[in-house]
């Protein structure tokens, strides 16, 4: 059976992302499910994977979080950045 794309190594920081934000605002799942008019059920399954985050989903998330959506974006992409390999040093050219 195929791995689900919200479960794989490349989604997990965005699940790390969506509950620092959380945890940055100092809200609950509870309290953020308020402000986004979901269930604390469905915050819960989106940190964990469960359910996959939209576009526009982010966005609202980032927003109730009190954090701007770019910067939270930008966030997610510098934790999801592949390491960039070293380069050895050579010889002076002639």
């Amino acid at each position: 059976m195929a791995t689900k794309s919200q479960h794989s190594a490349e989604y997990q920081p965005l699940l790390a992302l969506l509950r620092a934000l959380r945890k940055e605002a100092e809200l609950t799942q509870r309290d953020l499910g308020e402000r986004l008019d979901k269930p604390q059920s469905w915050i819960h399954n989106c940190e964990v994977g469960n359910r996959r985050v939209d576009v526009s989903e982010f966005v609202a998330w980032a927003t109730a979080c009190g954090a701007e959506p770019p910067v939270a974006f930008a966030r997610f992409l510098s934790a999801s950045a592949p390491a960039k390999p070293s380069r050895k040093t050579r010889g002076k050219r002639g």
